[in-house]
């Protein structure tokens, strides 16, 4: 099970990564946008579109990603203080609830959004003559099925925590800096 979980973490991790790069397409699209804009006096209207279509496609594929590293949101305030089987409890009942669904109709109505925008090849209404938006809109479903699969892991890792009363491992990343054990190694260079 551990390595069904491992696995998904790792597929999750490689598109996270693979789709974090458009924000370096994005800060220069940007500062191409400025450029040609302040200096050039020459600005571009699909420059806008690209970069709503640009930051929208991250941010989606970066769900899946999120939910891996255990990076969501919530409320810490009381969760934290729970015994891992209670907070596994808690989760497992709030994605069967909540997150399934949700994720769910966002997978099939961005399947319908997607479908009637490839039949009528939509582009952008916000400038004249926008660029195409179909391909934006395929992500929709795109995101829907890699956050339901990394939603499945979850929940099967919520049960295995409430049988052993821990929670699984999970697949290594970028840790967030523990500025404590930082001052410590700081400290112990002085001496």
């Amino acid at each position: 099970m551990q390595n069904l979980f491992l696995t998904v973490d790792k597929i999750s991790t490689v598109i996270g990564h693979f789709f974090s790069w458009l924000v370096v397409g994005l800060t220069a699209l940007i500062g191409f946008e400025v450029f040609s804009r302040y200096v050039l006096n020459n600005p571009h209207p699909w420059v806008f579109d690209a970069q709503i279509m640009m930051y929208g496609t991250m941010f989606m594929m970066a769900g899946a990603y999120t939910l891996a590293k255990n990076g969501h949101v919530r409320g810490d305030i009381l969760y934290g203080f729970l015994k891992p089987r209670t907070q596994a409890i808690f989760d497992l009942i709030l994605y069967i609830v909540f997150f399934i669904p949700g994720v769910i109709a966002l997978a099939y109505a961005g399947y319908g959004y997607a479908a009637d925008s490839w039949r009528i090849l939509e582009h952008s209404s916000i400038t004249s003559d926008g660029p195409p938006i179909y391909p934006f809109k395929t992500i929709i479903p795109i995101a829907g099925v890699v956050l339901l699969l990394q939603g499945i892991v979850e929940i099967l890792r919520c049960v295995v925590c409430i049988k052993e009363g821990e929670w699984p491992s999970r697949e290594q990343d970028v840790e967030e800096v523990d500025v404590d054990a930082l001052k410590a190694m700081v400290g112990k260079d002085k001496d």
